[in-house]
């Protein structure tokens, strides 16, 4: 059978720019795996596809589609033999009826196949099912892509009057669609959506088409007439990377060394505000600099979608570039409009700035008492009571009097700038405002950078806080979320995590692990349970007990990341190590245990000690040498007393990996034990020995790791 190109052309009022590349992700792949589902297109070529997505459009080129499918062979099971036939092998009226569903009739039954499914015997109805059409498949696919598209919220809107097909008079979808192609190389495909006939017309630019409608002579010239005749870049992939160019050759223009503001999630929605992008380079007075720069960029990036330009350092200039949706001759309308949108943005941000600092952040804590944190929780003022005294208790932990007092004068200080107009205005700058305020009022750099940080690290791959006070602070904040919302029941469910509780866990984790901090967890879970007084008085130890679980569950997961085995990570984590910051060294210590040639036998008996002391009475890890008979376990004792005590001083000396390998002397011994010796012997003294002598071993055995999660 012959292919044939195919091009899909949904023309839409402008999409949201933010969810614009993922619809046209998702339409482009549902159209191909609808066809494939229809056997219209191969999966290889399925994957080849090509995906246009402007704001004005979703688009897919789908390579070597069918103009009908081959027919199929087509095995349906009908029921058991028992029901479909009676005793003389007649066709019952259940199975009549099911092949009257089918489309056949009484005449079909001498040809039904018999064959055993599962204990029974069934009826099978063998038929060959007609191909389908690239119309009838192209609806099935168009149709079901629509309805499944990921769109952020639904429009309802009426068609235009006397273009609505039969039966479309409203339409509901993300924005209001205006026309449909669908060719298979030259070849109109009749299908239809959203109340419109497919053609081979669209429509370009709104202001720089050079004809209107663009008349698309066949599939594959799509991107090519749109780009030349339409005045649009089709492809958002190649729309990006156009910005992307443009934006660094306007930087390198202006000199200086100055380079874009670096921000994919702005790149995207620039993409998806624009069909045929140029850059143009604009500027505002330079008193505005005066202003913390994060306040100005992020004005101008949130607000107008502008890319800021910065120097070398990193430090703002006072210029930034714009994209454009239009190229004019003259571009200095266009640069003069930009520049007096942007100047009130600005200096409603230096007037925030100018108001803010005329108060102390001291000033402001008395105002926190009448924020609500949370119903159940009290008000942001009662909270900060709460991170001071976490804070106060780590401080002393880690760096006595000194420390926990800078720590608790950041804490105080920590959440006063969300009372601030900045803030008010712009919530992301929330602690780094603090830092600045902090800094006006006079307090010292330490404690400034302490307010700015406890935030961090915001997300995955941030900045851990760059000082110890900042490190205190940011783990008491944490932890007063983490404990308060496990104390009230606020979990997260599936995908939904409102408070961010799985990111707080994780920066906790970082901070304990990475900074290698002398602090346990089996703490500072309860000294910050403690901080609630009776807010949690109803609760119990069993918060807890499920945030430490949450808390290793998420280390379980970054240690996989990392390329840690499942092994490996279970064996290490099942002792739930109370210092974090240990647990590298213990994964370190574990693969290279792994490796040596007595590893898997000693693993395997160390899983057979645990499976026999697990059956037995508690038993006392307590050895008389009178009480050993066998040679084997005579032999054992010794080859312990030999080697425990060298692996237990290494392990106090933090060298896992040594401690370890110590233990492999004992492999031998062992499995001479297991073979010669009877470990549950009838005699009551022998058998409690021998199993102390076994809970001895086990203990020494795993203190670095549990070694029965290595045995195959």
């Amino acid at each position: 059978m012959s292919t044939q190109n195919l091009l899909v052309e949904l023309f839409v009022e402008e999409l949201p720019p933010k969810a614009l590349k993922k619809l046209g992700e998702a339409f482009a792949a549902g159209i191909a795996n609808g066809l494939e589902k229809q056997q219209l297109v191969q999966r290889a070529d399925a994957d080849k596809l090509q995906a246009f997505a402007s704001p004005r459009r979703l688009a897919v080129w789908v390579p070597d589609v069918l103009s009908t499918a081959a027919d199929r062979a087509s095995a349906q099971k009908l029921m058991p033999a028992s029901v479909g036939l009676d005793a003389s092998g007649n066709a019952t009226p259940a199975l009549l009826k099911k092949l009257q569903s089918l489309g056949a009739d009484a005449s079909a039954v001498a040809g039904l196949r018999r064959a055993v499914d599962g204990k029974a015997e069934a009826l099978f109805y063998d038929s060959m099912v007609k191909g389908a059409t690239l119309a009838e498949g192209l609806q099935a696919a168009l149709t079901e892509t629509i309805a499944k598209l990921p769109i952020p919220k639904v429009m309802s809107y009426q068609l235009e009057s006397g273009c609505e097909l039969p039966g479309w008079s409203s339409v509901s979808f993300v924005r209001p669609a205006h026309g449909l192609v669908a060719l298979h190389g030259s070849d109109v495909v009749p299908v239809e959506a959203l109340g419109l006939k497919a053609g081979n017309r669209t429509q370009g630019h709104r202001f720089e088409a050079k004809v209107s409608p663009v008349l698309l002579a066949n599939a594959d010239s799509y991107a090519a007439t749109l780009e030349v005749d339409g005045a649009v870049i089709a492809s958002f992939a190649k729309r990006r990377a156009d910005i992307e160019h443009q934006l660094a050759h306007a930087a390198a223009k202006v000199g200086g060394g100055c380079k874009p503001i670096e921000d994919d999630a702005l790149l995207d929605e620039v993409t998806g505000l624009v069909e045929r992008p140029h850059v143009l380079v604009c500027e505002f007075e330079p008193q505005f600099l005066d202003v913390p720069q994060e306040c100005l960029i992020l004005t101008m990036k949130a607000n107008q979608k502008y890319f800021p330009l910065l120097h070398a350092s990193g430090k703002l200039t006072n210029q930034f570039l714009v994209v454009s949706n239009i190229n004019p001759d003259d571009a200095s309308q266009v640069i003069g409009g930009n520049e007096r949108v942007v100047r009130p943005r600005l200096a409603d941000a230096k007037f925030f700035f100018d108001q803010d600092r005329k108060k102390t952040l001291a000033s402001r804590v008395a105002a926190l008492d009448k924020v609500v944190y949370h119903n159940k929780l009290g008000t942001q003022g009662e909270r900060t009571a709460r991170v001071r005294a976490i804070a106060n208790a780590i401080g002393q932990q880690l760096g006595g009097a000194a420390l926990a007092a800078q720590a608790d004068q950041a804490a105080l200080l920590a959440k006063t700038d969300l009372l601030t107009d900045m803030v008010g205005e712009f919530p992301e700058l929330q602690g780094i405002m603090g830092g600045y305020y902090a800094r006006h009022d006079g307090l010292s750099d330490d404690v400034a950078c302490a307010i700015e940080d406890h935030y961090k690290p915001r997300f995955a791959g941030d900045e851990l806080p760059r000082n110890r006070i900042g490190v205190v602070v940011a783990l008491a904040d944490k932890l007063e979320t983490l404990v308060g919302m496990f104390g009230i029941g606020n979990l997260p469910t599936g995908d939904k995590d409102p408070y961010a509780l799985r990111r707080h866990a994780l920066g906790v984790i970082r901070m304990l692990s990475e900074a290698d901090l002398a602090l346990d967890l089996g703490t500072l879970l309860p000294d910050a349970y403690a901080a609630f007084g009776d807010k949690l008085s109803g609760a119990s130890a069993a918060p807890l007990e499920a945030l430490l679980q949450f808390i290793y569950d998420r280390l379980a997961g970054v240690l996989r990341e990392q390329g840690y085995s499942a092994q490996e990570v279970d064996a290490v984590l099942a002792l739930r190590p109370q210092r974090l910051g240990d647990v590298s060294k213990r994964l370190a210590a574990v693969r290279a245990f792994a490796a040596l040639p007595e590893a898997p036998a000693l693993a395997a008996a160390n899983k057979r000690i645990a499976n026999i002391l697990k059956k037995a009475p508690p038993v006392d890890a307590h050895v008389s040498e009178v009480l050993l008979q066998e040679a084997a376990e005579i032999a054992l004792y010794a080859a312990m007393k030999s080697a425990l005590p060298q692996a237990d001083a290494r392990f106090e000396a933090g060298d896992y990996a040594a401690s370890l390998q110590s233990l492999a002397a004992l492999r031998a011994p062992v499995d001479a034990f297991f073979d010669g010796v009877m470990v549950n012997a009838e005699q009551l003294d022998l058998r409690l020995n021998r199993q102390g002598l076994l809970q001895t071993l086990h203990n020494a055995m795993n203190r670095v790791a549990d070694l029965s999660k290595l045995a195959v």
